[in-house]
């Protein structure tokens, strides 16, 4: 069965991005077509990048390295969930990517985001990214506004027409997964 991480791009304390992971959990558990589990950067306990060799050499030394490497290779695919902070990507999220190469290679990516914008600018430094790592950002996206999706900029609540934005990135997320499969077998 294809399984698909729910990336939790946040470490911040009070962070709006867990209610928004359990969402994007609770639609995607739903589906009969993949597995979803969720995948919280504060349970990996990341330092600011500590390996001594690039990342595409795979040539990981560190505990900590070697177990987000696991847990990354595990997926055939991800949802990242992000908020934007300062018009891009959090430091932890981008910390987390940074340790790891072959293990993103050929897997599909979707992306759920949040901020006063959407997140949009977030999305679009990771579309570069994902391109980088030879993952294949899928075309629709989540952008919940802080304004509209949250009370009070800190209670979750989406607008009806989220879901349905929700739905339509887990098909092509899972679609492309599975189609990316021949790649990452060979």
């Amino acid at each position: 069965m294809t399984k698909i991480g729910i990336i939790l791009g946040s470490t911040r304390p009070g962070r709006n991005g867990e209610a928004v992971a359990r969402w994007v959990h609770e639609v995607a558990s739903g589906r009969t077509d993949a597995e979803f589990e969720i995948v919280d950067l504060l349970d990996y306990k990341l330092p600011v990048l500590d390996e001594a060799y690039p990342a595409s050499l795979g040539n990981y030394t560190q505990p900590h390295t070697q177990a987000w490497a696991q847990k990354i290779a595990s997926f055939d695919g991800y949802i990242i969930v992000t908020p934007e902070y300062n018009r891009s990507v959090p430091g932890a999220l981008k910390n987390a990517i940074d340790f790891l190469y072959a293990e993103w290679n050929n897997k599909a990516v979707g992306f759920v985001a949040y901020g006063s914008l959407g997140g949009s600018r977030a999305v679009e430094h990771l579309r570069g990214i994902a391109g980088e790592l030879h993952m294949a950002d899928v075309r629709s996206q989540v952008a919940l506004s802080l304004f509209t999706d949250f009370e009070n900029f800190s209670v979750f609540k989406p607008a009806d027409i989220q879901r349905e934005t929700l739905v339509t990135t887990l098909d092509q997320v899972v679609a492309w997964s599975k189609a990316l499969a021949p790649l990452r077998a060979s």
